[in-house]
């Protein structure tokens, strides 16, 4: 059996496991949903919950990989006790990470071809309507789409198939480097805008009077659902680099890096979008359209625009790439894991499944525009997202604390022993009761307030109850006689 290889270096481990959180949900999600729930006072509640919810389920996966030395593919069925299944959860974390990639590979494709057109000057002169037609025009011609999605697809498997130290690890690095870098500038222009002041204020300055003009309630659940999501936890993403890790430095210091640097950037890029929305009397909470159609409009009116434009969504493009990255790392790790492959034949065999799995997706847009999954104005994309976003990630992060707290799982000691390994900050003892307990409750309740929002009916609710029955027998299956007590 081939040795398993490892990062070359900690701050490896942190930029490329912080490249898998760092995504679209940082730098598209996260400004508009602050702008749309009241700026500073939603940012504060959001951190609140990165701590007591996000922060304890990463440690758990990066502990359930690093102590396996396998991917979500084969962890469970190397830590769990005899005659249990934890194991078929690997199933579902591996059809969730492809199911992330039929969509998000398309999506990070439109960021490469809107930094391709902003290069080239095609949005300066428009008006705000050519600019929407623009996006329009794209969605609506497959041969782009799928152009675009094959050049992310191929450009993030060769640097996948040159290995974990010299392709994924030094290529993500400086794509994360550079990210911050671009960001930096991209903030120092935006605050320094005229009129920025007021987005400025908005931003960093708490005001729960505006906060509950939207209603506490959708607040706290908008800042869970974010706080939730932006790691992206739950199939297995980050225990695949948990596995690389060897046993010098404890989980929680480095999960605390890596969500510190992944809230960092998220920060980052509300000072970036916000104060320049301000600044053009734009609307922080118009939805996903103010990344395609708002800003290219907002650029066009500043001095040197087209530099602009360009280095923003040439930040988006590493912004989405050092995920797609990260997550073809977990999926070629499961050809290696579970059927011994090559690199190499790991990552060919997966082109070709990816650009094939994709292809719903694209056509979804223009096509199949006609097929309308969940209601009237969806497309394949919002199917394939609820799939993932609203089932995969929370029920695989209820199953990763149960494994880790369960007695009939791995077990509070076995997770309790990985997670301490090492120097540095150690997972506390104190939580125990409430990761066991009450964080399982609260996954659970945002798992159905997700059916609830998207459906609004008792019939979706039984739909979720009876997912939950299902991932229920995987966790508390057992033969008696062959686990001990």
């Amino acid at each position: 059996m081939k040795e398993r290889e490892q990062f070359a270096s900690r701050l490896g481990f942190i930029l490329v496991s912080a490249g898998c959180a760092v995504g679209l949900g940082n730098v598209w999600r996260f400004p508009y949903v602050t702008g749309l729930y009241g700026g500073a006072a939603f940012i504060l509640i959001y951190l609140l919950f990165l701590v007591i919810l996000g922060l304890p389920i990463m440690i758990m996966e990066f502990s359930v990989g690093r102590g396996s030395q396998k991917s979500a593919a084969s962890s469970f069925r190397v830590l769990q006790p005899e005659g249990t299944k934890w194991h078929l959860f690997g199933y579902i974390a591996m059809a969730g990470n492809y199911l992330l990639m039929m969509f998000y590979t398309m999506v990070g494709g439109w960021m490469l071809y809107y930094c391709f057109k902003s290069v080239r000057g095609d949005f300066s002169g428009l008006t705000p309507d050519q600019v929407a037609g623009n996006f329009g025009e794209m969605l609506g011609s497959p041969g782009t789409l799928t152009l675009w999605a094959v050049i992310a697809i191929l450009i993030s498997f060769g640097i996948c198939s040159m290995g974990l130290r010299n392709g994924v690890e030094k290529i993500t690095k400086i794509m994360m480097i550079c990210l911050l870098a671009l960001m930096a500038v991209l903030v120092v222009r935006s605050i320094t805008l005229e009129g920025a002041g007021a987005g400025l204020s908005f931003y960093l300055k708490p005001d729960f009077g505006r906060a509950m003009e939207q209603g506490l309630g959708n607040v706290i659940f908008a800042a869970m659902g974010q706080a939730f999501f932006t790691l992206s936890l739950g199939m297995g993403s980050m225990a695949i680099f948990g596995s690389y890790l060897d046993k010098s430095r404890s989980l929680t210091g480095e999960a605390v890096s890596i969500t510190v640097l992944d809230t960092l950037v998220a920060l980052m890029a509300g000072l970036i979008i916000i104060p320049a929305c301000f600044a053009f009397s734009v609307e922080p909470g118009a939805g996903p359209g103010l990344i395609f159609i708002t800003l290219p409009n907002i650029f066009n009116h500043m001095t040197g625009g087209i530099i602009w434009g360009a280095l923003f969504f040439l930040f988006l493009s590493f912004a989405a790439l050092t995920t797609i990255v990260a997550v073809f790392e977990n999926i070629i790790s499961f050809a290696i894991d579970l059927w011994n492959w090559e690199r190499k034949k790991a990552v060919m065999v997966n082109i070709v499944a990816v650009i094939l799995l994709s292809m719903p997706c694209i056509l979804g847009f223009n096509l199949w525009s006609g097929f309308e999954p969940l209601g009237e104005g969806t497309v394949v994309l919002d199917l394939e997202d609820f799939i993932v976003s609203n089932n995969v990630l929370p029920l695989g992060s209820l199953v990763y604390l149960m494994f880790c707290t369960y007695r009939y799982g791995w077990g509070w000691q076995g997770f309790f022993n990985e997670a301490n390994a090492g120097e540095g900050r150690k997972f506390p003892a104190a939580v125990r009761a409430y990761v066991s307990y009450i964080l399982p409750l609260i996954v659970l309740v945002i798992f159905f307030k997700g059916y609830w929002d998207k459906f609004h009916s008792v019939t979706a609710m039984i739909v979720a109850a009876a997912i939950v029955l299902v991932f229920a027998y995987i966790v508390f299956y057992r033969k008696k006689s062959t686990v001990p007590n």
